[in-house]
């Protein structure tokens, strides 16, 4: 085992996408154990669209602290334990930040959870399908209380979340359209995830698309975007629909004037609850034994983009705001 820890500091508040510099590559040596602690080695890394909001400003965490380690999601495995609750070979998941080292401190559960062996599971399925973005699509979904018959609409809908989001919407006998960024992830959410319609909102046609593939208008929009595409959705909402404010990706990188569609709120008597997943905390192992069932007999699949080395992560989060990803982002290490 190497005695140096590679870690990726936050050096200064992003303007827009990340830019050189923001993040720096730094090496400290790997932390000695105390007695009661392990040290974990990272296998995956979770990227996702929130961390670029967790470097900016305080949120429902915290902004991360100029000068320390970037605050994200991990796979990892236990390499070395003066702990009780951990011997080597455990596999963990938790925050547990852009580096190649962690160590995991007496009754640290809140951070780290252990991740039990399922043969049909990949490890990488712990931060997608299972892991937060997974996670988010149910309670989402729960909050979004979906009936037989009811159409839903969902933003950004090849990505980690909003794929699932739309197959528990097929799973509840929903009319599911999506909406995504190229003719290529159109084809995989009709062709191999089941949603009815498609749309892809960079072409030029792309409203008159929507209003065709929401005849009956649209009762659920499971929101991840915000801006124009939030707009167009809010405006074709049936009274008394249901918004689930999941993300609105537009704003994390620019200043977003889609912010007035909440206008169109009042007009339509719209029920808009936001939520972040860590609300339902208490609830994660119901919610991901669920999910890894639907998973095993084939009503959810998922796909993974993996980029590969931790110098990688700062041009790889941009791929979140760019539209380079299908479905969950994971860096490697």
């Amino acid at each position: 085992m190497t005695t140096m820890n590679r870690q990726l500091v936050l050096r200064q508040r992003p303007k827009g996408l990340l830019a050189p510099g923001d993040l720096e590559l730094v090496e400290t040596p790997v932390p000695e154990l105390n007695e009661g602690q392990a040290l974990a080695r990272m296998k995956y890394l979770s990227l996702d669209p929130t961390m670029r909001v967790w470097m900016a400003t305080d949120s429902y965490l915290p902004a991360v602290p100029i000068g320390e380690v970037m605050r994200s999601f991990g796979f990892a495995e236990i390499v070395e334990s003066k702990s009780p609750e951990y011997k080597k070979g455990d596999k963990v998941v938790g925050l547990t930040g852009l580096q190649d080292y962690t160590v995991v401190l007496p009754g640290d559960q809140r951070r780290f959870q252990k991740v039990p062996n399922i043969p049909f599971l990949s490890d990488t399925a712990f931060l997608g399908v299972l892991g937060l973005t997974g996670l988010a699509a149910f309670f989402g979904m729960e909050i979004a209380a979906p009936k037989k018959g009811e159409t839903l609409v969902v933003s950004a809908a090849a990505g980690a979340t909003g794929s699932i989001a739309g197959q528990i919407g097929k799973i509840n006998g929903c009319r599911v359209v999506g909406i995504a960024g190229t003719d290529d992830k159109c084809k995989w959410l009709t062709e191999e995830l089941g949603f009815d319609v498609a749309v892809n909102y960079k072409q030029a046609d792309w409203k008159e698309k929507l209003r065709a593939a929401t005849p009956q208008g649209i009762d659920i929009d499971f929101e991840n975007v915000g801006g124009e595409v939030m707009q167009e959705v809010l405006s074709r909402m049936n009274l008394f629909g249901r918004v689930v404010l999941c993300g609105l990706i537009s704003s994390y990188t620019k200043v977003d004037p889609g912010m007035a569609s909440f206008q169109l709120a009042l007009v339509k008597r719209l029920r808009i609850q936001g939520f972040i997943v860590i609300d339902f905390a208490s609830r994660f192992t119901e919610a991901a034994t669920k999910l890894g069932q639907w998973k095993m007999f084939g009503k959810i699949k998922d796909r993974e983009t993996v980029v590969e080395g931790l110098e990688k992560a700062p041009e790889a989060i941009n791929i979140l705001f760019t539209g380079g990803n299908t479905g969950k982002l994971i860096l490697k290490i």
